[in-house]
């Protein structure tokens, strides 16, 4: 099998905490589908459970769910070498409370959970991979939380513009305030006020 560039990608992403053989590659390979999604579109809705976990090779996803009056909390977005899905729906096999949208035009490769779990019997060096996945994606959570606890909001825009400057390039400012935890008007006077301090 003939690897493509999707492929060298994933692979340099496990091959960061385990180190594979040709043969363990071109398996790894086989057990994910290839799968593409148009801007707008939606890889998850709540209510239905995570079949796959999914790796990004182009485009960008945003991870959110809706309050009672529709308003979108954003808990993450994902671009190319991101990992992404509601893990504990994918685990559990409960209803996830998430939507996983595209915010442009998104190329996948995607492990099902029976492939998942082949994966792990057939090369149990990728539980490794994957405890390593789960426990950094826990660590980030945990901060997060803790950010928006203690920081404020324009300290917590200027965190995620300093950590993330090739997302932040990529998504609208309803998006940026909806992760940040504001209004798109509270959003933009923040901005204008860091402006304003780099002038002075």
């Amino acid at each position: 099998m003939k690897l493509k560039d999707s492929h060298h990608l994933i692979i340099k992403n496990v091959s960061r905490f385990i180190e594979l053989t040709d043969l363990e590659k071109h398996r790894f390979i086989s057990l994910l589908k290839e799968i593409t999604i148009k801007k707008k579109n939606f890889l998850l809705l709540e209510g239905d459970v995570a079949k796959y976990e999914y790796f990004i090779t182009n485009g960008c996803l945003k991870t959110y769910t809706l309050d009672e009056d529709g308003t979108q909390h954003i808990s993450m977005f994902g671009i190319e070498g991101y990992w992404t899905t509601d893990m504990a729906s994918f685990i559990s096999r409960e209803p996830s409370r998430f939507f996983v949208e595209a915010l442009e035009d998104t190329e996948l490769l995607a492990i099902s959970r029976p492939n998942y779990d082949l994966l792990f019997k057939e090369i149990p060096k990728f539980e490794r991979f994957y405890r390593i996945l789960y426990q950094r994606s826990l660590m980030s959570y945990i901060q997060r939380s803790n950010h928006g606890i203690s920081l404020t909001a324009e300290e917590r825009y200027l965190r995620f513009k300093e950590k993330h400057p090739q997302i932040i390039k990529r998504i609208k400012q309803k998006d940026l305030a909806a992760y940040i935890g504001v209004t798109p008007e509270f959003m933009s006077m923040i901005k204008k006020k860091i402006k304003k301090k780099s002038k002075t």
